[in-house]
């Protein structure tokens, strides 16, 4: 195990210089090139887990020494999010998640610059800028939905905290109207975790949840197997519609793990699958 966070470190630090030697400009691209490459292409969530921190830190160098690199920033905001959510301790995904949340908001300020002042904002008016934000801004709008919905996994235990998931789904429903293919559906995936949250009879809106599953899966052509597992774990388990549940979980422990830019998801994916598999009966 040693060997290879050591592998990994190495790697971090290659991309570090040609970042550096390539120049400013394209650094933010080096950055999230290398998170694809790294961190989204491995097969061994251990080996991320005990690596990722290293990347974290080049993160964090990169942007204290160019501070207004949009790109870097949403990166950063992403590799936060992926680790606070994915890997840390409860009390470590709080601090975690609030970085990436920092970072999803100054990359959406500097790429328009009307969002530096959302924080508070009322709904109607968020609503209202956010139809301004123009396709240019997408990578910004997206790293700034997945800092903040990040966050407020981390911190839902907050009626605050929860009480902020329109404002939220609002900034995910304007980035799908952008570009509904944007990140191979990955927006149609959170939007269907958010409908899915509560059932109909409590303002939760299933059907639309499915829609968005249903169309997720289609533009990931099947690869990103995370998304049938929170159609399972969020819908499925919500309509208690057994069948759905039990045959999307299979379709995901029989699938391939390693897909480009997904491989790490999907490994985690089927270990997930089959701890909902094992509790299908009990639950249903």
């Amino acid at each position: 195990m040693r060997a290879r966070t050591n592998a990994l470190r190495r790697l971090s630090c290659g991309a570090l210089c040609a970042a550096l030697v390539a120049g400013c400009s394209i650094i933010g691209k080096r950055a999230a090139d290398t998170l694809s490459t790294i961190v989204l292409d491995q097969n061994d969530p251990e080996l991320v887990a005990s690596g990722l921190p290293a990347y974290l830190l080049f993160v964090d160098g990169l942007i204290a020494q160019h501070p207004d690199n949009v790109k870097l920033l949403s990166a950063g905001a992403q590799i936060f999010a992926l680790y606070g959510s994915r890997f840390a301790t409860s009390e470590h995904a709080v601090a975690l998640t609030a970085k990436a949340r920092r970072y999803g908001e100054r990359a959406i300020c500097l790429s328009y610059k009307p969002a530096c002042n959302w924080s508070g904002i009322e709904y109607d008016r968020l609503v209202a800028e956010l139809a301004l934000v123009s396709d240019k801004h997408l990578d910004a709008l997206y790293s700034y939905a997945v800092g903040w919905l990040s966050n407020l996994q981390a911190t839902s235990e907050d009626w605050g905290a929860v009480a902020e998931l329109p404002w939220l789904q609002a900034a995910l429903e304007r980035a799908l109207a952008l570009d509904e293919t944007y990140q191979r559906g990955a927006i149609h995936g959170y939007l269907g975790i958010l409908d899915s949250l509560r059932p109909a009879a409590l303002g939760g809106k299933p059907d639309e949840a499915r829609a968005h599953f249903e169309r997720a899966i289609e533009l990931s052509g099947g690869q990103d197997l995370s998304i049938k597992v929170e159609y399972a774990r969020r819908y499925a388990r919500l309509v208690f519609d057994q069948e759905l549940h039990d045959r999307l979980l299979m379709e995901v422990l029989s699938s391939p793990t390693e897909a480009h830019q997904y491989t790490l998801f999907n490994a985690l994916a089927k270990k997930e699958a089959e701890g909902l598999l094992a509790t299908s009966k009990e639950y249903f």
